[in-house]
């Protein structure tokens, strides 16, 4: 059964940084896309990056790009999102996702798996 576990969350102050880390279990996903989406209370649930394993091509959410950087490590099935320079409205819990086609997608329902969700919470 594949699982993915997201880790790294938590509270920070706005200007700062966190590193979110998904592990995948189960099966191998070299061949195709990972990603993270994040949900505000009273929101809906966003598309936020997203790497394709085979091309290692990264893809990212306008409201992220330039402080977010997503990127993967093949070895240990895991996808990484390195979020710098933080605000408050990137306080969401975040969760991990997997596909098992190649090829992102800002469609939650086309991800084959998802975490549980990790919370990040950044104070003004």
């Amino acid at each position: 059964q594949v699982q993915l576990v997201e880790s790294g969350g938590g509270l920070v102050q706005a200007g700062g940084s966190l590193r979110l880390s998904c592990a995948a279990s189960g099966r191998t996903f070299s061949s195709y896309t990972m990603g993270w989406f994040r949900q505000a209370p009273g929101k809906e649930r966003d598309f936020v990056a997203a790497i394709t394993w085979s091309e290692g091509a990264t893809y990212y959410a306008n409201s992220v790009k330039g402080r977010f950087t997503i990127s993967g490590d093949n070895a240990k099935n895991t996808v990484s999102l390195q979020m710098n320079s933080l605000k408050a409205e990137d306080t969401a819990a975040y969760y991990c996702v997997a596909k098992l086609t190649a090829g992102p997608t800002s469609n939650w329902y086309q991800y084959n798996y998802r975490g549980q969700g990790t919370q990040v919470t950044v104070s003004s």
